[in-house]
């Protein structure tokens, strides 16, 4: 399996936890237990993200031609040119 596969049957395990233990906290009433089985969920999904990380954005390249493409004039600061 790849990476994005791993990530993703860890993902649905940690919603199929979630989800079975929700159903079950529904039985005892609010208690430190319980509360910190919701907790315990939350950083697993919490560390499972810290551990695959997101997605990378893409890296902004400032010397790319799109960068220049509004309205940016190189010669502006030319010498000899006087402003309008």
């Amino acid at each position: 399996m790849s990476v994005e596969q791993d990530v993703s049957a860890a993902r649905g395990a940690i919603d199929a936890l979630e989800h079975a233990c929700s159903s079950l906290a529904r039985h005892f009433p609010d208690t430190v237990d319980a509360r910190r089985l919701r907790v315990d969920i939350a950083r697993l999904r919490e560390d499972l993200t810290l551990l695959c990380g997101t997605p990378p954005r893409p890296v902004h390249d400032p010397y790319a031609a799109s960068f220049y493409d509004d309205g940016y004039d190189q010669l502006m600061d030319a010498p000899g040119r006087r402003a309008l």
